[in-house]
């Protein structure tokens, strides 16, 4: 799972990488408006940590240009300012939560997990699908009541098929997801396919139907 840190103090940000990364979320860092506005409409991210009081700008005005480009991404704001008209201002204009600094990076990470299981799975930790069962929170995949071991990556591409389902998600799309803006940099995707042809055997010798089809030139699919 993808998240974005939008905050300028690199002491903090580290830790909340540091900490988040042991999680298993990919954390990308942006520390000033610029840098945020350029991440957000060039990439897609499953959650945004967003500091209020940024160089070069407010996060109040990302938070709206996020809202205006209906981008499916949770918005948690991290901010030393717990005034109550902040808080307000920021929940009406789409946040998801706001955390007062200073923290626990616990917390933090729960709020995260909140935020993306109600947006993607309906505030469930138990999804299910036919003979498909994933409890997100011991990250355990069962095919017939019998467990299936995936890799972090593996499982990671399952939860993001399942979050997406019905929808065509390109090699680039998947390529972002699995390894952030570093995929740019990356000469080619085929560490994509690899990852995706692993999934597909272990599920399918599971007994999982092939519910992950490849739409040929364009990506791939996960029908219901």
């Amino acid at each position: 799972m993808k998240v974005l840190l939008i905050e300028d103090e690199q002491q903090l940000a580290d830790s909340i990488i540091r900490y988040l990364s042991g999680e298993h979320y990919l954390c990308e860092h942006a520390k000033s408006y610029q840098q945020a506005y350029e991440k957000i409409h060039l990439y897609e991210y499953e959650c945004i940590l967003l500091d209020l009081m940024l160089p070069g700008g407010n996060g109040i005005k990302l938070l709206e240009q996020i809202k205006e480009e209906n981008k499916d991404t949770g918005v948690i704001i991290i901010s030393a300012r717990d005034a109550i008209d902040d808080k307000i201002k920021g929940l009406q204009t789409g946040a998801d939560d706001y955390l007062a600094k200073p923290f626990h990076l616990s917390e933090l990470s729960a709020r995260i997990y909140s935020v993306i299981r109600r947006r993607k799975f309906q505030n469930s930790n138990i999804i299910e699908q036919n003979e498909l069962k994933l409890d997100l929170l011991a990250k355990k995949v069962q095919v017939h009541q019998q467990e299936v071991f995936l890799t972090r990556k593996e499982f990671d591409l399952l939860m993001y098929f399942l979050g997406n389902q019905n929808r065509v998600l390109s090699k680039n799309a998947l390529a972002e997801h699995l390894s952030g803006d570093i995929a740019d940099m990356l000469d080619d995707h085929n560490f994509v396919y690899a990852h995706i042809k692993n999934l597909k055997r272990k599920l399918s010798e599971a007994g999982c139907d092939n519910y992950l089809k490849t739409i040929y030139g364009t990506g791939y699919k996960w029908e219901i």
